[in-house]
């Protein structure tokens, strides 16, 4: 696919209470949801390896409606993403974020179990290395994805964030109890 140098990728800072992340979208959709607090290279390092010759501008209007789903799915009232992604990654990494895209609100799996649903049960640090390539935090749920025994693992936005993801989930849906933080796959 050839990019087009002329469009701009679009970026806002999303901040809602103690939230501050960056977020992008193309003209297509979004491409973009950053680490919090990250320094500001985190996107325009990102934005130059994956869209060369574009120029990012900032927009908040633009990405109003990424932000609105994004401070909706953080106060707990949104399950799902409804506007379209545009993430840029080998078929290998775009089968492994579909397969992310399937796991269900406030539930956890783990590297090897979507190494077998891709029918690459041989792949997991591969799995793991395209988990850890996701443009877009939140809205591509790998954060979903833990050890196979439940441990806490890698996370680009850091795991902080991605315990504070997963508790967040986990109160808006009540799908764990107590004191049985991810349980065991």
């Amino acid at each position: 696919m050839k990019t087009q140098t002329n469009t701009p990728i679009y970026w806002t800072l999303l901040s809602h209470e103690d939230w501050t992340l960056p977020i992008a979208a193309t003209t297509a959709g979004l491409c973009y949801v950053g680490s919090p607090h990250a320094p500001a290279t985190e996107l325009t390092d990102w934005a130059h390896a994956r869209y060369p010759g574009r120029r990012l501008m900032e927009d908040d209007e633009h990405l109003a409606p990424y932000r609105q789903e994004l401070i909706e799915y953080l106060e707990g009232t949104r399950r799902a993403f409804t506007l379209p992604f545009d993430v840029q990654g080998t078929p290998f990494q775009q089968d492994v974020w579909k397969a992310l895209c399937g796991i269900p609100y406030g539930e956890t799996t783990s590297y090897s179990a979507i190494a077998a649903q891709i029918q690459r049960p041989k792949a997991v640090r591969a799995v793991g290395t395209a988990i850890g390539a996701n443009p877009v935090l939140m809205t591509i749920p790998c954060h979903r994805v833990i050890g196979k025994g439940g441990a806490l693992t890698g996370y680009r936005g850091g795991i902080t964030m991605k315990t504070r993801l997963l508790e967040l989930e986990r109160l808006a849906s009540g799908t764990r109890g107590e004191g049985i933080p991810y349980g065991n796959l």
